[in-house]
């Protein structure tokens, strides 16, 4: 599979049938396992925030005195693309964050999901750039927000330059090369 879709049934559909496979389990067992205690050393989970439709629209319009290149990445952690390509994002963003690029990952999860599967998720890429899950009922206004010819794929990632307008995108996993070129040419801008 190259891409996931966004969509309210999707995040239904897991949740019912991530219930039935816990209420079964819990069943059998008579108990719930206890976590795995954090191994020293690891990174600890993104603080991952809620936004809205609102939150959104913000995020994108940006500070007005904010002039670096914008990155944002949608994912979630139910689409196994985002998944594959997680490990090279996270890369990219530590040898970014330093040189200027502004970069956000917009988890498209469950709002159930923002103190368990995202920050365990974070937690074991080692993720430490700054997450937000976005929390919307209908995700087409979100979708045509971000960019009128987005679908809703995932992932589907997005470059702004410093005046906000997108200079690179790409639906499914991204091509580290590509992206880091786009993003040199907008850092050269600077």
């Amino acid at each position: 599979m190259n891409s996931c879709r966004f969509t309210p049934a999707a995040n239904e559909m897991r949740l019912l049938i991530l219930s039935i496979c816990l209420a079964a389990t819990l069943s059998l067992l008579g108990f719930a396992a206890p976590a795995p205690a954090n191994r020293a050393g690891a990174a600890a989970p993104s603080d991952v925030r809620e936004i809205n439709l609102d939150g959104l629209k913000k995020l994108l319009a940006r500070d007005p005195g904010d002039k670096r290149p914008l990155l944002l990445n949608f994912w979630a952690t139910w689409c196994d693309p985002c998944r594959e390509e997680f490990p090279d994002l996270v890369k990219l963003d530590t040898d970014y964050k330093d040189k200027g690029l502004n970069f956000v990952a917009i988890s498209l999860d469950d709002i159930t999901d923002i103190k368990s599967e995202v920050p365990k998720f974070l937690n074991q890429m080692k993720a430490t750039m700054p997450v937000v899950l976005l929390n919307v009922s209908d995700p087409d206004p979100a979708i045509k927000m971000v960019d009128a010819a987005w679908d809703g794929q995932l992932p589907a990632t997005f470059l702004y330059d410093r005046d906000g307008k997108v200079v690179f995108k790409h639906f499914g996993k991204i091509k580290p090369d590509e992206l880091r070129a786009a993003i040199d040419a907008q850092l050269r801008k600077q």
